[in-house]
């Protein structure tokens, strides 16, 4: 019995480790082709650059959507998605731990209107450079400029996605926030939308190897929570680096609290 049990395990890692392979493989193509066959026809259709780049968006959110569909079928993992219904507002700053490489696909697969901070390489990448480019991505040049993007982002109505930790959650599991996150929310006046993201079996952790895949199908929790209201950090006559400072101490416990209920 034990030994039938064994070999079925191995059987299910051998395959998720292949459909693993076929997942990557299939968003590096999509990325391609969205580069050289869809969005050049945007381009040529559509001049108004606004209404190209809600275009652009919407076509990437689907996109993802089939996506995380097409990791459910071939048995890579599982996933919960709880209060969606919160995110059907404009002008969201939407904060989330960051637990695995697909935290961003997921997020980005459902909530509309949605805008996010892309590192550089991001934007010189031959498979992702031409969606984040045409979906007019906010590129993370850091500074002012960087804040100052975000804030003219959120007015225009969009929900802005942003996870504080800046890289993927350590091995060890702690959550280290960035006080970018917080200088936004404090300088726009902006309530935060927290995500809790939950990842288990553990799985495309930072310096976690994709091809080790767990003993089991990972399991993704998506909850989004009641918002944080910001006026409860700027009021008392505190300064905004004070309020961004307490703002970023409390959304750290917060991660780290939700984890460990859950654990």
């Amino acid at each position: 019995m034990h030994r039938l049990k064994a070999v079925r395990t191995g059987l299910s890692i051998g395959w998720r480790t292949i459909a693993t392979a076929l997942s990557f493989a299939a968003f590096g193509l999509g990325g391609l082709l969205l580069r050289v066959l869809v969005f050049p026809v945007l381009q040529m259709l559509m001049w108004r650059r606004e209404t190209r780049i809600a275009c652009a968006r919407t076509i990437i959110r689907w996109s993802f959507r089939l996506y995380i569909g097409l990791m459910h079928f071939l048995g890579v993992l599982r996933y919960d998605l709880r209060g969606l219904d919160k995110l059907e507002r404009g002008g969201l700053l939407i904060l989330a731990n960051h637990p695995t490489l697909i935290d961003t696909i997921f997020l980005m697969a459902y909530v509309k209107q949605a805008d996010c901070i892309v590192k550089s390489d991001l934007w010189n990448n031959p498979f992702t450079g031409g969606p984040v480019r045409a979906a007019g991505y906010i590129n993370n040049t850091g500074g002012a400029e960087l804040v100052d993007a975000c804030l003219a982002s959120l007015e225009r109505g969009n929900n802005l996605i942003i996870f504080p930790e800046g890289t993927r959650t350590p091995c060890s599991g702690e959550v280290v926030l960035k006080r970018g996150a917080a200088n936004i929310a404090v300088r726009g006046r902006r309530d935060v939308t927290p995500v809790l993201i939950r990842c288990l079996p553990r799985t495309l952790g930072k310096g976690e190897a994709w091809w080790r895949v767990p003993a089991r199908r990972a399991h993704f929790e998506i909850a989004v929570q009641d918002d944080l209201a910001i006026g409860e950090f700027t009021g008392g006559g505190a300064s905004d680096v004070m309020a961004a400072r307490t703002l970023t101490t409390h959304l750290q416990h917060y991660f780290s609290g939700k984890q460990e209920q859950h654990a």
